[in-house]
């Protein structure tokens, strides 16, 4: 629940220190700028509310590793849901509304989870899990789209280590094997879930891991 909440500010705050000029460069998300990707973080955070205030008594189907759905094939920016996104970025046209919008809904959002019970059932995307998995599971989705937030953006600082950390275990969960040990957190993210390529030192490293990846997730 920690963790959720210092990965959840963090990305906040480099969202809130990015100079109107950002908001137009590309992001790590394929088909997305920056504004777009922003514009994600805002629905991300209306996601939290909703699933937070869904209490369920049933018994839960998924944790916070399998939350997640896994396919081999990266996103194009072609899917209608993120064609969506795209346009509602735009009808901000300026970038401190969109700043605001974070702001304000994502604030609730990190207050609602720093209130719930870890141990509440709750329900989402046909899916029945607690609390506190779902924020542990999201906490994959801060780090992630953090690394993405900065892909074209050197100033922007990084994710806390700890969460890149966490993320990297939760990561080689879902893959069922470890990346290498003198590979750094962040890279390990990145070419695991195929932001980039690995070199061919790095494949060869790999080994028969290199067989799964990328790891696209959503």
């Amino acid at each position: 629940m920690d963790l959720f909440s210092r990965s959840w500010t963090a990305l906040r705050t480099a969202v809130a220190e990015l100079a109107d000029e950002d908001f137009a460069q590309p992001s790590g998300c394929a088909g997305w700028l920056v504004r777009d990707l922003v514009c994600h973080l805002v629905i991300d955070a209306q996601d939290v509310l909703i699933t937070l205030v869904t209490p369920t008594e049933a018994e839960p189907t998924r944790d916070a590793v399998t939350y997640w759905a896994v396919t081999d094939t990266p996103p194009t920016g072609d899917d209608p849901l993120d064609a969506l996104t795209v346009r509602l970025a735009a009808a901000y046209e300026e970038p401190g509304l969109l700043k605001f919008h974070l702001d304000d809904v994502g604030s609730a959002a990190g207050r609602a989870a720093e209130l719930a019970d870890p141990a509440l059932r709750v329900s989402t995307q046909d899916m029945v899990l607690t609390a506190g998995d779902y924020l542990v599971a999201y906490v994959l989705e801060w780090t992630l789209h953090h690394l993405d937030l900065m892909a074209h953006l050197p100033n922007v600082a990084e994710p806390p280590a700890e969460g890149l950390a966490g993320s990297r275990v939760m990561l080689e969960k879902i893959a069922g094997a470890a990346f290498p040990t003198s590979w750094s957190d962040k890279d390990a993210l990145l070419v695991g879930t195929g932001r980039r390529a690995p070199t061919g030192a790095e494949k060869a490293e790999l080994g028969e891991l290199a067989a799964k990846l990328p790891l696209v997730i959503g």
